[in-house]
């Protein structure tokens, strides 16, 4: 059964990552870099603070909603666990530890709901970009999912 579970991750991690060579990836980054600076200076009301997407006003409890930090585990650990660890630690993509305190709660949500966008047009994705070498594939979550996940974070940053 180990070696099953074993296996299982590994298909998932594979294809939660996708394929594709550095060079192409390194590319990419390079004309994503130069199409953001164009579409950053022709459209003003984009805010990098913000995120681009339907997510305006995220209304997050001083305390922590048990719940949905559960239901964001498992969506962690089957989408996310495979390129991104809990601790400061890079794996594929930057690890976890404090990203609820670097970024506010709407472009989390816009970043892992609405993914192709923020990397084209965010100047923070695009700088993280830049060091994984790897674009961030649309793992295609939910709202809801947006939410779970958002609140494992707060979780994993230490919100009681």
């Amino acid at each position: 059964m180990k070696k099953f579970a074993a296996i299982l991750s590994l298909v998932f991690f594979i294809a939660a990552c996708g394929g594709g060579n550095t060079e192409n990836n390194a590319e990419k980054a390079k004309e994503t870099s130069t199409e953001s600076a164009i579409t950053e200076s022709g459209n003003p009301s984009y805010d990098p603070n913000r995120g681009e997407g339907k997510f305006k006003d995220v209304e997050v409890s001083p305390n922590l909603d048990v719940k949905l930090a559960d239901a964001g585990e498992k969506v962690y650990s089957v989408k996310c666990s495979g390129c991104h660890k809990l601790s400061d630690e890079k794996l594929v993509g930057p690890g976890w530890a404090g990203v609820t305190l670097r970024h506010k709660p709407e472009w989390i949500m816009n970043f892992v709901t609405n993914t192709d966008e923020m990397i084209d047009k965010d100047p923070k994705v695009q700088a993280q970009l830049e060091i994984c070498l790897v674009r961030m594939p649309n793992q295609g979550l939910t709202d809801q999912d947006a939410r779970d996940v958002y609140e494992f974070m707060r979780k994993n940053d230490g919100v009681k």
